[in-house]
C-alpha cells in the first residue's frame, strides 16, 4: 500500500477547531514533526482541507 509523509510546518494555534481536530486525528502534535500516513481518499480529503498547515512529501 502506498502512503504519504505529511510535516505540520504552521502552528494549529488560533486556527478554526475543527481544523485543529483534523491536525489532531492526523496524529500530528509538535511543529515540523513528520508522520507517514496511508494514501486513501479519506486521509487525502483531511490534509486538502489544512494544506495551509501542512508540507507533503511524498512517499
Amino acid at each position: 500500500m502506498s502512503t504519504v509523509k505529511v510535516q505540520l510546518v504552521r502552528s494549529p494555534i488560533g486556527r478554526l477547531s475543527k481544523h485543529r481536530r483534523i491536525v489532531k486525528s492526523l496524529g500530528l502534535r509538535k511543529m515540523n514533526q513528520i508522520r507517514e500516513l496511508k494514501d486513501c481518499p479519506e486521509v487525502r480529503g483531511q490534509i486538502k482541507k489544512i494544506e495551509y498547515l501542512l508540507k507533503v512529501l511524498e512517499a
